[in-house]
C-alpha cells in the first residue's frame, strides 16, 4: 500500500520553507498590509528558491513536483505568519490548468514566468448572482469570426491589480445542443473593455479583492485554454488544487495562532504555575492541535490523489480537507485569542486580525454548507433538495 505520509524530501522542503518564513514572519506581512503594499520581497525570494513553481513541470522551469509540494510551501509560510494567498491562485489554479490543458504556446508563454514569479495570473469564476452555483454563471463567450467576445461580471477576485492576466471562466454555446458549456480564457489585464473595481473589505490583507466587468472584451482564439468541449474537466482540474491549497492556508494560519498561544501559556503566570499547567487552558489547545493534524492528513491524502491523477477521488478528499481545515483553523484561532485574554486583542501579539481572516477558509472558495451538500450527495448518496 502506498503511503501518503511525507517523504524525506517533503520534510526537507518543510524545514527550508519554514526557515524562509521565519526570516520574514508576521511582522513583515503586517507592515506590508498597513502600507497598502504587496509582499514582493517574500514572493521574489520564494520564487528564486524554486518554491512558487515547485508544482510546475521541469521542462518549463518548475520543480516537477505537485500540489503536495506546493501545499507544504504555503502551509509553512502560513505557520510562520506570512502566507502568500496568490499561491492559491497563480501557480496552483492557473499554473495547473495551463500545464495540463494549455497549448504549447500558452505553456511556453506562462509557465516559466509563473514558476519564477515574474508574472502572476488571477482566477475569475465567482459572480454576483451565481454564488456557489457555477451552473448559473452568466459571463458569456461568443464567436465573432476567429475571435471570442466575453461579456459579464465577476466578484471577489483576488490580486487582479498585480496580475498580468486573469483566467476567466465563461460559458459558450454548444453548437450541437445549444446549451451553454464552461470555457476558460486568458484575459490580459490591459484588454479593452476589461475593467476592475476594488471592493472595500473589512478583512485587511495584502491581496485586494475586486469586482470585474467584461464589456465585449475581444480575445484572439489563442486566449481559449484547452478544448472548449472539455471546459468542465479543465475547470475542476483547477478547483481541486484550490481547495487543497485553501486547506494549507488554513492549517498554516491555525498553526501560527496556536504557536503564539502555546508560548504564552508556558510563560504567563497568574498564580503559582504557568497558565498552561491548568487543564482548562491546556486541553483546548491540545484539541486544536489534534484537529489541525487531522486536517493535514486529509489534505495530504487529497494532494496525493490529485498528483496521482485520480481527479474523482481528489475531488472528494479536497472538499473534505478544505472543510476540516477551515473548521480547525477557526477553532485554533479562537482558542488562541482566548488563551491570551486581553492580550489576544492587541497589535503586539498579532492574533486579533486572524479572527476575521480565519473565517475565509470557512467561506471561500466554497462554503462549508456546499461541501456538506457535496459529501451528502456524492459520497453518501442522499437525494438533493435543489
Amino acid at each position: 500500500m502506498t503511503t501518503v505520509l511525507e517523504t524525506d524530501e517533503h520534510k526537507a522542503l518543510r524545514a527550508a520553507v519554514a526557515a524562509l518564513g521565519t526570516r520574514y514572519g508576521r511582522e513583515y506581512l503586517t507592515k506590508v498590509i498597513a502600507a497598502g503594499a504587496h509582499p514582493d520581497e517574500l514572493w521574489s525570494e520564494a520564487a528564486k528558491l524554486g518554491y512558487l513553481g515547485v508544482n510546475l513541470p521541469e521542462a518549463y522551469g518548475g520543480g516537477g513536483g505537485g500540489i503536495a509540494e506546493l501545499s507544504i510551501v504555503l502551509e509553512e509560510l502560513g505557520a510562520a505568519g506570512c502566507p502568500l494567498l496568490m499561491m492559491v491562485v497563480s501557480p496552483a489554479i492557473c499554473g495547473t490548468v495551463i500545464a495540463r490543458f494549455g497549448t504549447a504556446d500558452q505553456k511556453q508563454e506562462w509557465l516559466p514566468a509563473l514558476a519564477d514569479g515574474t508574472r502572476t495570473m488571477a482566477f475569475g469564476i465567482t459572480e454576483p448572482d451565481a454564488g456557489s452555483n457555477s451552473h448559473r454563471i452568466t459571463t458569456t463567450a461568443r464567436r465573432d469570426g476567429t475571435d471570442w467576445i466575453l461579456t459579464g461580471r465577476k466578484v471577489f477576485i483576488s490580486g487582479v491589480d498585480i496580475a498580468d492576466a486573469t483566467l476567466i471562466v465563461g460559458r459558450a454555446e454548444d453548437a450541437r445542443t445549444g446549451k451553454l458549456k464552461p470555457c476558460l480564457f486568458i484575459v490580459p489585464r490591459d484588454a479593452p473593455g476589461f475593467e476592475r473595481r476594488q471592493i472595500d473589505m473589512e478583512l485587511h490583507g495584502a491581496e485586494k479583492q475586486f469586482e470585474l466587468t467584461l464589456d465585449d472584451v475581444r480575445l484572439p482564439v489563442e486566449a481559449l485554454v484547452g478544448d472548449e468541449d472539455a471546459g468542465l474537466l479543465q475547470l475542476f482540474a483547477g478547483l481541486n488544487p484550490e481547495r487543497i491549497m485553501t486547506a494549507a492556508f488554513a492549517i498554516g494560519m491555525g498553526r501560527y495562532a496556536l504557536s503564539r498561544a502555546i508560548t504564552y501559556a508556558r510563560e504567563r503566570t497568574v498564580w503559582r504555575d504557568p497558565i498552561g499547567a491548568h487543564q482548562a487552558i491546556a486541553h483546548p489547545l491540545a484539541q486544536a492541535h489534534i484537529d489541525l493534524e487531522l486536517a493535514r492528513l486529509m489534505m495530504q491524502k487529497a494532494a496525493f490523489l490529485y498528483d496521482s491523477g485520480d481527479d474523482a477521488g481528489a475531488g472528494e478528499a479536497a472538499n473534505m480537507a478544505k472543510y476540516a481545515a477551515g473548521e480547525a483553523c477557526v477553532k485554533a484561532v479562537d482558542q488562541s485569542v482566548h488563551t491570551l485574554g486581553g492580550n489576544g486583542l492587541t497589535g503586539e501579539f498579532g492574533l486579533a486580525s486572524l479572527i476575521t481572516a480565519s473565517r475565509v477558509a470557512r467561506i471561500a472558495p466554497v462554503s462549508r454548507e456546499m461541501i456538506l451538500n457535496y459529501v451528502s450527495h456524492q459520497t453518501l448518496g442522499l437525494p438533493k433538495s435543489y
